[in-house]
């Protein structure tokens, strides 16, 4: 998936999910554009008309512009007439009608990436519960762009500029990879978002060696313990990442042992990178 396709869904993820947490009617919101101080807003949700789509908003300018030369949370409890923006997109507001507005960035390794927005179509304030959970969505927005990133860094320092893609077999940083496959199988269980938690299994799918062995099929939270145990991590380090008891662990280790015929955590880890099931 081209990464400004992933964008995208992610953030139409996240504005559904500003307007679940929020109860605010309207949120629509945009990535930085690269090479620019301005955001393209490309996605609406709850929307009554088009005339915010596509706009360009620049930093400084408006509310979003505001916060995107910020950094920080900005909202007005009435646009058009707040004192503490400037108005360029006065006229796009008022066609979709919108008087109470917050805008909140979505930061990434210090980097304003893009802003949300969350509005009413009447004047009232927003309360802290609304603030915070705004910020919550841009948040996760945040972690959601930041294991992308990862995603597609490791894939490409994995891989030799010569080998297509899909040829297994371990190459120079491939330890990398295995210890980014440990760790996105660790955070994919704690992930709400399924649209979301699903590309995160689908990459940890395409850092595997090769095709998975049709004989052999491991439960998700089986090969969750595996990768932990793969990347060196005890027992209890894996209950740590994974988020569950040390002797719940040692019952999906045993099990995943079982069904790779293995006698130990050495040769259950061996048997899933023959059979695909590990990078």
């Amino acid at each position: 998936m081209a990464a400004d396709a992933s964008g995208t869904m992610l953030m139409r993820g996240a504005l559904a999910r500003l307007r679940r947490a929020t109860g605010l009617p309207v949120a629509f919101g945009g990535l930085v554009e690269p090479g620019q101080r301005r955001v393209r807003l490309s996605e609406l949700s709850g929307a009554a008309t088009f005339a915010l789509r596509g706009l360009a908003v620049t930093s400084g300018n408006g509310l979003g512009g505001k916060t995107l030369a910020l950094s920080r949370p900005c909202a007005v409890t009435d646009y058009s007439l707040s004192r503490q923006i400037s108005h360029e997109y006065d006229a796009a507001v008022a066609e979709e009608g919108l008087r109470s507005v917050v805008a909140v960035p979505v930061v990434v390794r210090r980097r304003v990436r893009g802003v949300l927005y969350g509005a009413l179509r009447t004047a009232q304030p927003l309360g802290d519960r609304t603030l915070g959970a705004a910020v919550d969505a841009a948040r996760d927005l945040e972690q959601a762009l930041v294991v992308q990133e990862q995603a597609h860094d490791l894939l490409a320092a994995a891989r030799p500029r010569d080998t297509p893609p899909g040829v297994p077999g371990p190459v120079p940083g491939w330890e990398q990879v295995r210890e980014a496959h440990a760790a996105l199988r660790a955070l994919a269980p704690r992930i709400t978002d399924p649209a979301l938690r699903e590309e995160l299994l689908t990459a940890c799918g395409l850092l595997t060696t090769g095709v998975p062995d049709g004989g052999v099929t491991l439960a998700p939270r089986e090969l969750d313990v595996l990768s932990c145990v793969a990347s060196g991590a005890t027992n209890a380090v894996a209950a740590a990442r994974l988020g569950l008891r040390p002797e719940t662990v040692k019952g999906y280790l045993r099990s995943a042992m079982r069904k790779l015929g293995a006698h130990t955590r050495g040769e259950a880890v061996a048997a899933a990178r023959r059979k695909g099931l590990l990078p």
